[in-house]
């Protein structure tokens, strides 16, 4: 039997196990039950979405001068993470688990081999279903990093030195995310995540919260975006091919995924909106915390009675229109989406370069439907630096650099997409249509908003089209669709003060500083 860990007891190791095997154990063993469409259906118990608050990097040598620390990048001491770490392989030494070897990062001059060590069949699934599986058996004798995920054990904080019954800790030095107490099966993809946003800027690559696609033209395509933007919904289009919905790296050569699947909201799903999601739910995908009709088994979409951030995991295998090789070249197109409740900002404008840097650091959009433990429920507007804060460990200039580089190396247009509300705020006004995003979106990636003529539009100084067709006039110009204009100035004025207020905190320089709202006193 292949050497895990020496820690580990391998007599009880479930090794490798395909994704039937691991479908089959999950239900056997009591940790999910098959939905009407064949999808593995689990619940991950209090914990419905990531929790920040308990996430630690391991504060020693290699990353004491290079982590932003603070409330997003906690600190932890190296002797804490030992002890949790002993007491975790102690536990599940004792009791059946699931190792698989995967990787992350489909560039194979960066990519990372990653042991997944975890208690439940399911979680074991996921990961094998998120991360790239290897081609070969060359990863099991590659030993970059371990993830060991034990959600039913729980750390004590009163002993532990953690700030509750669970916690996840990054530890570069030892290459090891350690995972306590809690189910839910993201902790593990986004810890993964941050690792390789450390990681990338030494290899002049760009690690980016974004989806990425490619047209038959052989256009690439970013999506950037917080949950509820619409990144995997306007990525996942049935007219382009695939590479990723969430997670990539941009560097001299193109763009390369950081996974080999494929993480969708559940919340509203249908068939008519996001039919390339809704096909890749199969035998195989797991399903978080989505209610299933008693009798039937079949999805209720629309019921959040558990959270609003249901969840499904599948592999790119289950999207026919999708990039082979998961990697391409240069994009043509960069898209930041914002999901706007002030009702203030235009379905699209294009954005300057230092512009581009600019929106990159406020990542302004609305927390739509919670992802985070202890979010409150409701709408409401967030800065989310480079449209993904809790993932990115290094300063924030760091990644604003790369971008500017990247854009002058590849000269692509960069977009100000707004999925947000119009008409009036949140509560007032509605959201743009799905399809008239798409017919943006659509527009922007076949080229014909070049072929518009351009106008400013005040305070926010944003190039937007004066037409575009199948997107109604009066809708480019978001004054047009308020019938108060005073309330509209009023509104534009609020959200341009909190965009200058979030900026006052990043170091950068006078030419990116003055691409934001003009307001006095910036």
């Amino acid at each position: 039997m292949t050497a895990v860990n020496p820690e580990i007891n391998h007599e009880l190791a479930h090794m490798h196990l395909p994704t039937e095997d691991l479908v089959k154990m999950a239900v056997e063993r009591g940790e999910g039950v098959l939905a009407a469409n064949h999808a593995l259906s689990v619940t991950t118990g209090k914990r419905t979405g990531r929790s920040p608050k308990d996430r630690f990097i391991v504060k020693e040598s290699t990353t004491e001068q290079e982590i932003d620390w603070g409330q997003v990048n906690q600190p932890i001491d190296e002797a804490t993470f030992a002890k949790l770490w002993h007491k975790s392989i102690d536990y599940i030494g004792h009791r059946e688990h699931f190792v698989d070897a995967l990787y992350v990062g489909a560039d194979p001059q960066l990519n990372l081999s990653v042991k997944v060590i975890t208690e439940t069949a399911w979680h074991n699934l996921f990961a094998r279903q998120l991360f790239i599986r290897p081609a070969h058996t060359d990863v099991e004798h590659r030993h970059d990093w371990t993830i060991l995920s034990v959600p039913n054990l729980h750390p004590d904080p009163a002993k532990d030195d953690v700030n509750s019954d669970g916690c996840v800790i990054i530890n570069f030095k030892a290459q090891r995310v350690l995972i306590m107490g809690i189910a839910y099966a993201g902790e593990m993809k986004k810890a993964m995540f941050s690792v390789m946003n450390f990681l990338m800027p030494k290899h002049n690559v760009l690690p980016m919260h974004c989806s990425a696609n490619v047209g038959k033209q052989n256009d690439v395509a970013l999506f950037f975006g917080l949950s509820g933007t619409g990144k995997t919904t306007l990525s996942a289009d049935p007219d382009r091919f695939l590479i990723g919905d969430d997670e990539h790296g941009w560097g001299e050569q193109g763009i390369f995924n950081f996974e080999g699947g494929c993480y969708a909201k559940c919340i509203n799903l249908s068939q008519a909106n996001e039919p390339v999601i809704w096909n890749a739910i199969q035998r195989g995908a797991v399903m978080e915390n989505v209610i299933l009709d008693p009798n039937s088994k079949i999805p209720d979409y629309s019921d959040n009675r558990l959270t609003d951030n249901t969840r499904v995991a599948y592999p790119r295998d289950y999207i026919e229109m999708r990039i082979a090789e998961n990697k391409a070249g240069q994009p043509k197109a960069v898209i930041f989406l914002t999901c706007d409740l002030y009702g203030v900002l235009p379905p699209v404008a294009k954005l300057t370069k230092e512009q581009a840097a600019y929106h990159f650091l406020s990542g302004y959009t609305a927390l739509v439907g919670s992802t985070e433990v202890g979010q409150a429920p409701g709408v409401k507007p967030t800065f989310s630096t480079c449209f993904g804060a809790p993932f990115f460990p290094r300063p924030p200039h760091v990644y604003a650099d790369l971008l500017m580089r990247r854009i002058d190396a590849s000269g692509v247009d960069v977009y100000l997409v707004n999925t947000g509300w119009t008409g009036g705020p949140y509560g007032v006004g509605h959201r743009f249509p799905i399809a008239t995003t798409r017919t943006v979106v659509h527009a922007i990636l076949n080229g014909a908003i070049k072929a518009a003529s351009f106008k400013t539009l005040p305070t926010f100084n944003l190039s937007v089209p004066e037409q575009l067709a199948g997107v109604a006039t009066e809708l480019l110009d978001p004054q047009q669709t308020w019938q108060d204009k005073s309330a509209f100035a009023a509104k534009l004025q609020e959200l341009a003060d909190k965009f200058v207020k979030n900026f006052k905190r990043f170091e950068v320089s006078e030419s990116i500083r003055n691409a934001g709202p003009d307001i006095v006193g910036k």
